[in-house]
């Protein structure tokens, strides 16, 4: 079952926004700095679609070792997107109990925006992402105004 309400603020975000102590969960768990590897051989279409997104997603924290698993699943998700297109656009003859290329292409299309989300997929699911780059002090905000 999915969470309802507004998804919850990480934890980096609600000590910059000063939220109250007893809100802030300080025993949150963090990966410890390990390979990020695929988990599974990836099909030839996934393994291109990791080597193209995994280096930059790594290098600013975004896939850790604890997350490989959903981004392999991300990366195959969108390998089979890719091989959906195709079909689509093939003239089709509709039979008693089978999906039809269209359908099939729209669950693919679904579950990459679902696994994509998690990782930064479009520049409104990167607005909701914290890296720790841009950390700043707090007191600086007095500073500059």
């Amino acid at each position: 079952m999915t969470e309802r309400g507004r998804p919850r603020k990480p934890t980096n975000l609600k000590i910059l926004h000063g939220d109250r102590k007893d809100r802030i969960n300080t025993t949150e768990p963090v990966p410890a700095a390990g390979d990020v590897v695929p988990p599974f051989e990836l099909s030839d279409l996934g393994q291109a679609v990791w080597d193209r997104l995994a280096p930059d997603r790594i290098a600013r924290g975004v896939l850790t070792a604890w997350d490989v698993d959903a981004f392999a699943l991300f990366c195959e998700s969108v390998a089979v997107t890719q091989s959906k297109v195709a079909a689509a656009h093939q003239p089709w003859e509709p039979k008693p109990g089978t999906a039809s290329p269209l359908s099939e292409l729209r669950a693919a299309i679904a579950m990459v925006a679902s696994l994509g989300s998690r990782f930064g997929w479009t520049p409104a699911d990167r607005a909701k992402l914290v890296t720790g780059e841009a950390r700043r002090d707090p007191s600086e905000d007095l500073l500059s105004g």
